[in-house]
Formats: structure tokens, C-alpha cells, sequence
């Protein structure tokens, strides 16, 4: 898809904001959100004023980024949704949002609210990220794979917890066994077989 931002511009300024991207989506996947603005047009050659005209703000240099990257999710989103059962729907979108988390050290800083509103950015796009997760936790729940008491703060907190964990470790393992407790403890909990009272054992 072209890229909005170049329309109308000459061919070195296109470049020289390609480059820019180029160079902030690196960084971005790489460290995070906290790289400044000035280190990013240090690596891409350029100097600060260059990359603050095509990008006023570092937000609106990570709105160019992101945009590409929700609207993926959504598109893996819908495929999920029409290719799984909504029991199992859920859960794995989770893991989808976990390893691409994992990925993109800035996706996960932004899906954690660390420096970034990506619902805002998601808006933006048009592709309603949140809606569409949201919409998987609603079906999970009554389908019954999920707990009818958990609402999606909890499930955008349990993701940033995985999303930290992988941060703090590095270790795909440690993750994995994250998601599986997360899983384990987003299922509804099984009902005990109810015992019979004193009395009824009394009277047998």
C-alpha cells in the first residue's frame, strides 16, 4: 500500500523520508520507543530538522509505523476469527499479540501504553484493534472457554505481564510458560461434585 505521507513530495525528499522509517522501524523493533528522534536521523544520515518535517512530532513518526503494524493484527485478527472455533479464538489472538509483542520491543512498548496511545493510533487507521480483540474475548466468554468475570483491562494487563516477562528474560520459553498460566487461569474454574451433608449420610 503507498504510503500517504509521500504524496506530493520530490523524489530526494521520498528518500530521504523513506529512509527515516526505514531507519526509526529498526530502532524502534529493536529498543523501543525511548530512541530520540536525533539519534534516529543520526542513523539514517539526515539531519533532525529533516526528519521533523516530515515527522513534526516523534509521536506522529511512530503513527507512520504503527499503522502498518495494527493493521497486520487485524487482518490476523479476522483470519482467526474465521478459522477457529470462538473457544480457541481467543487464546490464540493472545498469542499472536504476545509474539508480536516479542518481536517489536516498540509494538510491545505501545500495546503497554509505555510512551505511545495506540488505541488512538489504531483509530487513526481505521483498523479498531481493541474492537476486534475485544470481540474474541466476548465469544470465548460465551462460548465458555473463558471466565465471564474478566473484562479486557484484565486482558490487556495479563498481556503486558507476558510482555514483560519476555522483555526481562529474553527467553521464548519463559513466555510460553506465561501464556500457558495465562490460559490456565482465564479458564472458568471447574465446579466441584457437590458432597453430600451429614444428614444425607445420616439417613442413608
Amino acid at each position: 500500500m503507498p504510503d500517504p505521507g509521500e504524496r506530493g513530495l520530490r523524489a530526494d525528499a521520498r528518500r530521504n523520508r523513506a529512509r527515516v522509517l526505514e531507519v526509526a522501524i529498526e530502532a524502534f523493533a529493536a529498543e523501543g520507543l525511548a530512541v530520540p528522534v536525533h539519534e534516529i536521523a543520526r542513523r539514517a544520515g539526515v539531519g533532525t530538522g529533516t526528519v521533523s518535517r516530515h515527522f513534526p512530532t516523534k509521536e506522529s513518526l511512530f503513527q507512520a509505523i504503527v499503522s502498518a503494524r495494527v493493521e497486520r493484527l487485524v487482518t490476523q485478527a479476522r483470519t482467526i476469527e474465521a478459522e477457529h472455533d470462538p473457544a480457541d479464538a481467543f487464546f490464540a489472538f493472545f498469542e499472536v499479540m504476545a509474539a508480536a509483542g516479542a518481536l517489536d520491543r516498540g509494538l510491545a512498548d505501545a500495546l503497554i501504553g509505555a510512551g505511545f496511545d495506540i488505541d488512538a493510533a489504531a483509530a487513526a487507521t481505521g483498523y479498531d484493534l481493541n474492537e476486534h480483540f475485544h470481540r474474541l474475548l466476548t465469544a470465548a466468554q460465551n462460548a465458555g472457554a473463558v471466565r465471564g468475570d474478566v473484562d479486557f483491562a484484565d486482558v490487556k494487563a495479563l498481556l503486558a505481564g507476558c510482555l514483560a516477562r519476555e522483555r526481562d528474560t529474553a527467553d521464548p520459553a519463559a513466555r510460553d510458560r506465561l501464556i500457558a498460566i495465562v490460559r490456565a487461569g482465564l479458564r472458568p474454574t471447574a465446579q466441584p461434585a457437590s458432597q453430600p451433608s451429614a444428614g444425607d449420610t445420616e439417613n442413608r
